[in-house]
């Protein structure tokens, strides 16, 4: 509703107004017009009554004159632990303010970490009966995927046209990409009615189940390495593929209305912490999140199951082994005697003997990796390089022809991507991995070969 029409509902001038006014053009999507209407009357009617309402809490707080309370910090951060040297600055400073939430008990920054909304990526938080959206992260459940086939990695050259048009062929990129045929997988006869959000989503979701996103979203093929037997195999190169995608348009729907609702839920959050706005669990909207974020981590590795069959089908290979794992969600892990809601943003699990895989960049190697299981990283990882300059400094610093003579000593095929994804943009996987050598294991070097990613010009989703 415009602020005219609140004005003819009887609502004052002043701040109310235009709270209501925002309220009801966010909530508009999920609630009719005429239901948006009946609330704002009986908030305007009687305010102190309302002060709960699940979707005008905060126009009731302003008509009734009750001060936002003041926001209440825990006496002592919440303690955490950084690896890695060198690290941004201001993914420190993110980290840091993150441990002054009062729904926080303990925290970790891996070596891989660079500046996020909220939570850094990656930063791994521990919270008490809360969950945080933003540390989740916008592309909920992005992660990794592993098959490894039945073919030596020295029949990669005599393969290499049949596996560019796989790739070609099996594989779409880019924000808004679907098939016009939508695929079939299990994920879609789950409850997407769970919530009012999901509901309105499953189209979305099936017209988009078996693609990837943009960014720094890629199916490769590549050459997996094990010095010795792992994973069931002997030791030695195999042919793997290799994809890194997530949730897609309705993961990001959810990430946004769900960090929207947060933030309306904690207005006395400071400036600085307001993207670390909370849901309870105690509270319907909680559940609602926990739920959603949940459904779209089946969606997204029913994602990656796409890929890798049409892939897999296209070129008549048999798989002989996998890895695959989250590194944007939340778990519900017992930790210190207590059982916390887990933030992984940006971060691999790697509780003791947990398989993961931690990417490097188009031009360098991944490794499969074996967790230890450390208390202090919350048993957590890096979730690949990490970034050392932003999208945009990358755009104007870079051209191609300052890539290429790289991609070809590296071996590196390049099929599409844009330039702001280039090797140079991010660290030395070699010191990531060094600096949390007491966090995982290495089991196995990928080493990429053929790359497709989105085409320049494609609006990051991660």
């Amino acid at each position: 509703m415009s602020p005219k029409q609140l004005l003819r509902l009887g609502y004052p001038q002043g701040l109310a107004i235009g709270v209501a006014s925002d309220l009801a053009r966010r909530w508009r999507a999920e609630l009719p017009a005429e239901q948006i209407e009946d609330e704002l009357r009986a908030v305007l009617a009687d305010p102190a009554a309302h002060l709960d309402h699940p979707h005008f809490a905060d126009v009731a707080r302003r008509l009734h004159a009750v001060a936002v309370p003041a926001f209440a910090e825990r006496p002592e951060p919440a303690p955490y632990r950084v690896w890695g040297e060198g690290l941004e600055a201001g993914a420190l400073d993110q980290m840091k303010q993150s441990a002054r939430l009062p729904v926080a008990v303990r925290g970790a920054l891996m070596p891989d970490a660079h500046l996020g909304y909220g939570l850094p990526i990656g930063g791994v938080l521990a919270t008490e009966n809360a969950v945080v959206p933003y540390a989740v992260g916008v592309d909920i459940a992005c992660r990794m995927k592993l098959s490894v086939f039945d073919v030596p990695a020295d029949q990669l050259n005599r393969l290499n046209d049949r596996l560019v048009n796989a790739l070609r062929r099996e594989t779409l990129f880019g924000t808004g990409g679907h098939f016009k045929k939508p695929h079939d997988h299990p994920v879609l006869d789950a409850d997407w009615g769970v919530t009012p959000v999901t509901k309105r989503l499953f189209e979305k979701a099936r017209e988009q189940l078996g693609t990837s996103g943009s960014g720094n979203h890629f199916a490769e093929f590549g050459t997996l390495t094990l010095d010795h037997p792992d994973l069931g195999l002997p030791a030695g190169s195999y042919l793997a593929l290799l994809t890194h995608s997530g949730s897609r348009g309705a993961g990001a729907q959810v990430a946004d209305f769900y960090s929207r609702l947060a933030m309306d839920r904690h207005p006395e959050l400071p400036p600085e912490l307001r993207r670390l706005a909370w849901l309870d669990m105690d509270t319907e909207a909680g559940q609602e999140y926990w739920a959603a974020m949940n459904l779209m981590g089946e969606y997204a590795r029913a994602n990656h199951a796409v890929i890798h069959k049409k892939v897999t089908k296209a070129m008549g290979f048999d798989v002989l082994a996998g890895v695959e794992n989250h590194h944007n969600f939340s778990w519900l892990e017992r930790h210190d005697g207590r059982d916390l809601y887990v933030h992984r943003k940006g971060a691999t699990p790697a509780g003791k003997g947990v398989l993961g895989v931690i990417p490097g960049s188009m031009a360098s190697p991944g490794f499969v990796v074996r967790g230890r299981g450390e208390a202090a990283s919350l048993d957590s990882a890096s979730h690949g390089a990490g970034r050392v300059m932003s999208r945009t400094a990358a755009r104007q610093k870079f051209r191609w022809n300052h890539i290429k003579p790289l991609l070809e000593e590296r071996g590196v095929q390049l099929l599409s991507a844009g330039i702001d994804e280039n090797p140079h943009v991010y660290k030395d996987i070699h010191q990531v991995m060094a600096a949390q050598a007491d966090l995982v294991e290495v089991v196995g070097r990928f080493d990429p070969r053929i790359v497709r990613m989105a085409d320049a010009g494609e609006k990051p989703e991660d």
